[in-house]
């Protein structure tokens, strides 16, 4: 797993929308991980990206979407136009994926056993919540700016 990636599982979908459907464009996913024992509620914008009950997806949370997985800032930026890499169309990880948002992780909460944590992000409003062992999420940091990549 490169450095950039700072947490990445298989989930398939249990229920969408489950309090009821709030946004016409947006529904509330309720997913577990089939590789991990971890549980995800994720706000999914469906206009762009559909999703339907039982749908498997892989989930990666990054730092940056530059290919060679440098940090934000300078080395985001190509050498060619200067541009940042997902403005620039050319190389950026979000090209290998169906739905990217970019946020920020901003709780991170100790669940009823020691070895439980729940992280929330925020994507522009679209919030997750992903709960499980402290192990797999022990990259993800509160501040951290995050690219929450789909397919």
């Amino acid at each position: 797993m490169s450095q950039a990636v700072l947490f990445d599982a298989q989930f398939q979908v249990k229920a969408i929308d489950p309090d009821g459907k709030k946004f016409d464009r947006v529904s509330r996913i309720v997913a577990s991980s089939t590789t991990l024992e971890m549980d995800l509620s994720l706000d999914v914008a469906t206009d762009i990206y559909p999703i339907s009950p039982s749908q498997s997806f892989s989930l990666q949370l990054v730092s940056t979407l530059h290919p060679s997985g440098g940090e934000e800032g300078a080395t985001q930026t190509t050498a060619a136009n200067g541009k940042e890499v997902w403005r620039d169309g050319a190389g950026g990880l979000a090209e290998d994926w169906d739905y990217v948002m970019y946020g920020k992780i901003y709780k991170y909460d100790e669940g009823a056993s020691s070895d439980t944590v729940t992280v929330y992000g925020s994507f522009g409003g679209l919030l997750m919540a992903l709960t499980g062992n402290y192990r797999h999420l022990s990259n993800v940091t509160i501040g951290n700016n995050v690219y929450l990549l789909v397919r």
